[in-house]
């Protein structure tokens, strides 16, 4: 499984569309965690991050906040999204959503 999460200085950051770069953690069939994967995402436009991280075999977006058409074209594409989720270091996060204790809040994006 590969999960997807829009950082900013290396942690969450809370508006999914303006990350600097996405950190990409695969989690092996053991639920081992790897090591994420730094990725400068291509220029934010709508429809372009859905299939962009689909190419990249992404299952699973954790962000903070993402707007409703954003989520549905992830969904078309076959990624699930969680949102909600706080600043945290990506592996944190995953870990937290592994073992089902990832805390999540309102979703920062309303539109």
């Amino acid at each position: 499984m590969k999960i997807a999460i829009p950082t900013a200085e290396g942690k969450l950051t809370p508006h999914f569309g303006h990350c600097e770069k996405f950190a990409i953690v695969t989690v092996d069939e053991n639920a081992e965690i790897g090591s994420p994967e730094f990725i400068t995402p291509p220029p934010h436009e709508p429809g372009v991050l859905p299939q962009w991280l689909a190419e990249k075999q992404v299952t699973l977006i954790i962000a903070g906040g993402m707007g409703q058409r954003a989520q549905q074209l992830f969904d078309n594409n076959g990624i699930q999204v969680i949102t909600g989720a706080p600043a945290e270091l990506p592996q944190v996060l995953v870990q937290q959503h592994l073992n089902g204790s990832l805390t999540t809040g309102i979703n920062l994006c309303d539109h």
